[in-house]
């Protein structure tokens, strides 16, 4: 319908705004809850468990399933990234896997983490503060504060300098 509708938009500036406002009002009616200063460039899909905290940037970010999803202040997808809350039954009662989902103990991803483009984040990992993931990441378990991991499965091969981390960090943001 979206997509009809920005049809009839003559202007791509105009449409393309047209787009972004009704992507940014599906996220926001869909999450749980909502931080200040979201912003939605590319079109993004959220669950109803999503927590999204303040100064998030989604550029085409689609968090699949039924599973808790928390989103740090500032975080910054990349385009065509991922977040797969729940996995299916394999041990259930049908083959391949039958009709009911596992969801895991959450997804949490903390302030400043950067997910490069196409990343993918599985059921159940926790991703520190100021971390970053490489582009066509693919994440599973606990990347540590302020890591730079990459490669699937992702595996840390670097650390921000967290002195100079921290430094911007007190000066520059507002976490309230």
């Amino acid at each position: 319908m979206i997509k009809l509708l920005s049809c009839l938009i003559p202007n791509k500036f105009l449409r393309d705004m047209f787009r972004r406002i009704c992507n940014s009002i599906q996220v926001i009616f869909t999450a749980k809850s909502i931080g200040k200063n979201l912003y939605c460039g590319r079109f993004s899909t959220v669950n109803k468990n999503t927590v999204i905290k303040n100064h998030v940037r989604l550029y085409g970010l689609r968090i699949s399933g039924a599973g808790k999803v928390t989103l740090g202040n500032y975080f910054v997808a990349g385009f065509d990234s991922q977040i797969i809350s729940d996995t299916h039954n394999y041990e259930g009662n049908d083959i391949p896997y039958d009709r009911t989902s596992i969801d895991k103990d959450g997804i949490e991803i903390g302030d400043f983490v950067w997910l490069g483009a196409k990343t993918i984040i599985l059921p159940g990992t926790k991703i520190g503060e100021g971390a970053i993931i490489q582009a066509g990441g693919v994440v599973h378990g606990t990347i540590p504060p302020y890591a730079i991991a990459g490669g699937n499965p992702a595996k840390v091969f670097k650390y921000r300098n967290i002195e100079h981390f921290l430094k911007l960090k007190k000066n520059k943001f507002d976490l309230d």
